[in-house]
């Protein structure tokens, strides 16, 4: 059938008009993947009729497309284009193995004036060549190699101009043009895989690079394009030599530490600092307070200056999410992380918090600077919450490639944001971040986590949950309306949405829009109240707090954070009734849920652990084993040794014939334990134990008694609470020779004697018969 469709596809490209194919483009380029098994079987594997036929058919294809790369037309170009790539990506290596003349021609078009889609189509499907000749070190000395570098400076070439300046050509970006992203994108897609071709253009793609980080019109570049500008800015060191590439990473690095410091020089210059960083080295660079704040030269990563004190956030942000980028993006060689300066740096700039509000310098702990006008100041507190959630951005980064190696550090990350957090929980954004930050640090000290530590997440923990219930759009109405009521009983004038009346509908998309933008803040909330669930415990939680994260999720049916909460429950503690489970909360909504079923109803057999239970036996040895404890059961202890014994408790006579009672057989084990006896003085207990000795010798000889068949009884807790240590020696430790000596030396037999204490009457005929 492959073969079939190669045909109608050839067919239908060399019969069909130029300027008809762009319609039927997309539908030749799905049918092309549907012959990807013949287009990739190599042609030593070809044998026979048929596979001739297909030779030909794929070298048509081939002809045909070239053809079309280099057409006149428009639209021949742009069919050619599409169908390349699918062609590339359906055959692989047969078909890229002699594609050097089409990605010559695909190159050339970049040149050319043709539409825009044309030529993003075009760089798409260079990059995707180029990413498919990486495994196959013979394409890529035949195809990468040679046309790589004549790519990379056509995709310059259309997204910046060249300028000379004294020190050698720069890379000036074009204004508005619709390249930018896609070039960016596949030039950070290659550069991991051919780092040795992109070392020539380090330098003029760094110069382009910071004229897009550091533009001041955001009409220019977006901010996704800014993204990828700062990621490939970031991949740059992977194209320094391999004995430098380390080096290159450290010093980039530190650059951008530097450069974040030297910004907030100038954008806190309304406040006067408390921090005080721990490196020596540091040098601070102090602003000109009568000038408009900004920075006019260039920093350590090269990029240039700005004005304003938005304009000194957005470079703040953009230089924080650089360094974030350094962190998280895998280098080209073993680094050190400069744990010790990142953390420097997000204390000196989670320091300065939002004051509250009418707050005077004494009351909010921050030191205002006279010198700076208020409005500048107002400024700053309305643009901290930006600075703050790029550092918690940071922050996450950090915990998230340490692990659990970031143990050490996890108390100093908390503290800061629970800093920032208290300050300004008033912003969605940074409230979401924070959220992140402790679902990722929660996990990893979680477990050895104070009580202090938990207690100062207390605020946050109720944040997370008032989150999870925002009022919506129609209970904000419910309270303006009863408001309204209040307002008209004391005869203000009162006033209602009267549209809400007329069009319900309205009234629904509004709760729909307004519970949008809640979504992300509401998923890590949720993601904390289970982390918190999981790995703090439960015992450090204050109950009130404990309740309230029940109730919140709860009410928003989070089946996830239930799940959490029902398998880490509240422990039992002393003075405090019982905690109530919520597992009927679970079950309710998630009846129908496979891991509820388990959770409520397990039907997993008992697990044997014993390694005599879940082990093969052999016949013979088991049959061994019995006979072992047959003959040990026979063993009775010795008569006269047990009647010798001193007891602490008087025995009695059975009054009835035991002749038919039986005893319950005694458990045998193959090792005996017994203890020392222990010597004890005479006591004047013991002397009545020698008046009642002699009444045992009375009961012996008498002719009643029963044939001794039965070993003694067992001497259970009930009957004889305080039978001496010495009478379970004596009946333990007993062996069959001792039982012989027994049998020879008395004629007459023990009946079976009932170990109970005596009354008090018979202890008076005892002492009478005495």
């Amino acid at each position: 059938m492959s073969s079939t469709t190669l045909r109608a596809i050839t067919h239908r490209l060399t019969t069909t008009p130029v300027e008809q194919l762009p319609p039927i483009a997309s539908f030749l380029a799905t049918s092309l993947n549907d012959c990807a098994e013949l287009l990739s079987t190599p042609q030593t594997q070809k044998s026979g009729k048929s596979d001739s036929d297909n030779a030909v058919q794929i070298h048509k294809l081939k002809t045909r497309l070239a053809s079309l790369l280099q057409d006149r037309s428009v639209e021949g170009r742009w069919t050619a284009v599409i169908l390349v790539k699918a062609t590339v990506e359906a055959g692989q290596w047969e078909i890229l193995r002699g594609y050097e003349p089409i990605v010559r021609s695909l190159i050339s078009i970049l040149a050319k004036p043709d539409p825009i889609s044309t030529r993003k189509m075009c760089i798409i499907t260079l990059t995707r060549i180029f990413h498919l000749t990486y495994q196959y070190p013979t394409l890529v000395r035949e195809i990468t190699t040679p046309q790589l570098p004549g790519f990379i400076t056509a995709a310059l070439n259309l997204v910046s101009t060249i300028t000379k300046t004294p020190s050698g050509s720069i890379r000036k970006p074009k204004p508005n043009t619709p390249f930018m992203e896609v070039v960016l994108h596949a030039l950070l897609e290659l550069i991991p895989r051919h780092i040795t071709l992109f070392r020539p253009f380090g330098a003029q793609l760094r110069t382009l690079l910071v004229e897009v980080i550091g533009s001041s019109s955001p009409a220019y570049f977006p901010e996704h394009v800014i993204d990828a500008a700062e990621q490939l800015l970031v991949s740059l060191h992977k194209c320094a030599p391999k004995d430098q590439a380390g080096s290159g990473w450290k010093d980039d690095c530190k650059s951008t530490i530097l450069s974040i410091h030297r910004t907030t020089d100038h954008v806190f210059r309304a406040v006067v600092e408390q921090w005080e960083s721990v490196d020596a080295s540091l040098v601070h660079t102090r602003p000109n307070y009568s000038q408009e704040i900004g920075d006019g030269g260039p920093d350590g990563l090269g990029l240039p200056g700005w004005s304003g004190l938005h304009s000194g956030v957005d470079r703040l942000v953009a230089l924080l999410q650089i360094l974030s980028d350094f962190i998280s993006m895998p280098s080209a060689a073993a680094v050190a992380l400069p744990i010790g300066s990142i953390l420097d740096l997000t204390s000196r700039l989670t320091s300065v918090t939002v004051p509250p509000n009418d707050a005077v310098s004494s009351q909010s702990g921050i030191q205002f600077n006279q010198e700076i006008s208020r409005d500048e100041r107002e400024a700053l507190w309305m643009e901290l919450p930006r600075i703050h959630i790029a550092c918690m951005g940071l922050l996450s980064n950090v915990v998230g490639i340490l692990g659990t190696s970031a143990t050490s550090v996890t108390q100093t990350i908390l503290e800061q944001a629970v800093w920032a957090f208290k300050g300004e929980r008033f912003n969605r954004d940074l409230r979401s971040e924070v959220y992140a930050l402790l679902c990722s640090l929660v996990p990893v000290n979680g477990p050895a986590m104070t009580r202090e530590s938990v207690v100062s997440l207390t605020n946050i923990l109720r944040s997370c949950c008032n989150d999870l219930l925002t009022p919506t759009e129609g209970s904000s109405s419910t309270v303006n309306v009863g408001s309204d009521s209040k307002t008209k009983s004391k005869g203000g004038q009162g006033t209602a949405n009267a549209d809400a009346f007329f069009n319900p509908d309205l009234q629904k998309s509004g709760q729909a829009q307004s519970a949008s933008p809640f979504l992300e803040v509401r998923q890590n909330a949720s993601g904390l109240l289970r982390a918190v669930f999981v790995s703090i415990p439960a015992e450090l939680v204050p109950p009130s707090i404990r309740a309230e994260m029940d109730r919140s999720i709860i009410l928003t049916s989070d089946k996830d954070a239930m799940f959490a909460s029902v398998l880490n429950p509240v422990p039992a503690v002393k003075g405090r009734g019982a905690g109530s489970s919520i597992i009927p909360f679970l079950t309710r909504p998630y009846a129908d849920q496979m891991e509820v079923e388990a959770l409520v109803r397990p039907r997993m057999p008992v697990l044997m652990t014993a390694p005599e239970l879940d082990a093969y036996v052999d016949e013979d040895e088991e049959a061994e084993d019995e006979d072992m404890v047959d003959d040990g059961y026979n063993a009775a202890p010795k008569t006269t040794e047990f009647l010798k014994q001193p007891v602490s408790a008087p025995l009695q006579v059975p009054k009835s014939d035991h002749s038919k009672t039986t005893t319950p057989v005694p458990t045998f084990h193959k090792r005996t334990y017994t203890e020392e006896s222990t010597t004890e003085e005479p006591t004047p207990q013991k002397q009545e134990v020698q008046i009642k000795k002699a009444r045992f010798d009375e009961i012996i000889s008498t002719p009643s008694q029963q044939p001794f068949s039965q070993p003694a009884p067992t001497i259970t807790n009930a009957e004889a609470p305080k039978v001496s240590t010495q009478v379970s020696t004596a009946s333990t430790a007993v062996t069959p020779h001792s039982l012989e000596e027994a049998g020879d030396d008395s004629g007459d037999e023990l009946p079976t004697l009932n170990m109970e204490s005596d009354t008090d009457e018979e202890d008076d005929d005892v002492a009478m018969e005495g």
